[in-house]
């Protein structure tokens, strides 16, 4: 069965590098395929922790080059290739992940990579049994971001700033859609999402289930994130549910 394994929920710099939460992105198991999405700070360790082989990933996939979306990310390939000796895996991304000033990917692995692709808006690319479509790209502090729908059944909105074309561009009644809600309440300047921003998504695109997850420093200060998810499914009548470490998600 097709499932997501949250390895963590933190968002943003502050709860990442104090580690009020685990970061390292998640897992998807789709299609009997292992897929590593944005493998942050610790995701090579949490995947240990869990009993997860690396060399059992097919398939890593970045939404963009933030260091809490991709610090790991050279880790995690060096082990799925188990050194240079198994060539299976893949690594989809933005060009900013390859290529330029900022790119983050050692260029000695990427000539281990089974294959490459790079991301552009409304793209899609299919790997093995796996399929990733590029939904739209994001502003986000000067990084090339992208929303990423897998297999036309979860739509994870990543890091941005809410415009209203999200409501146009995005997929209607999709499975599940994971979004990162960094902040509580809008701040002027920070191109989050913020709780209000995922309201807005779920009800004007009614996922059969909604996770919120990403969580920053003031969310979890402040706020309980179980108890906003529960407000949030009676204010859209959508089941959205709060990410926590280690979570598991199965999908129907």
């Amino acid at each position: 069965m097709d499932k997501i394994l949250f390895l963590g929920t933190a968002g943003g710099r502050a709860s990442t590098f104090r580690l009020l939460r685990r970061s390292g992105g998640f897992l998807l198991n789709l299609s009997g395929r292992w897929i590593h999405v944005d493998p942050g700070p610790g995701a090579f360790v949490y995947l240990h922790q869990m009993d997860f082989d690396p060399r059992d990933l097919d398939l890593v996939v970045l939404s963009h080059v933030h260091l809490d979306h991709s610090a790991d990310v050279n880790s995690i390939l060096e082990s799925a290739t188990d050194g240079g000796k198994r060539y299976h895996t893949a690594l989809l991304a933005p060009r900013s992940v390859f290529e330029g000033e900022d790119r983050i990917l050692l260029p000695y692995l990427r000539k281990r990579l089974a294959y490459e692709a790079f991301f552009e808006e409304g793209k899609i690319i299919k790997y093995m049994d796996v399929k990733v479509k590029a939904v739209m790209k994001h502003r986000h502090h000067n990084a090339e971001t992208y929303a990423l729908l897998f297999n036309d059944r979860i739509l994870y909105v990543t890091c941005a700033l809410f415009e209203e074309r999200m409501l146009e561009v995005y997929p209607k009644n999709v499975d599940i859609m994971i979004i990162n809600t960094t902040l509580y309440s809008k701040r002027t300047y920070i191109e989050h999402l913020c709780v209000d921003d995922a309201i807005k998504l779920i009800n004007g695109l009614k996922p059969k289930r909604a996770v919120l997850t990403h969580f920053g420093y003031e969310f979890l200060k402040h706020y309980d994130p179980q108890e906003v998810a529960k407000q949030v499914s009676i204010i859209t009548q959508v089941e959205t549910i709060a990410a926590f470490d280690g979570m598991e998600v199965y999908l129907h």
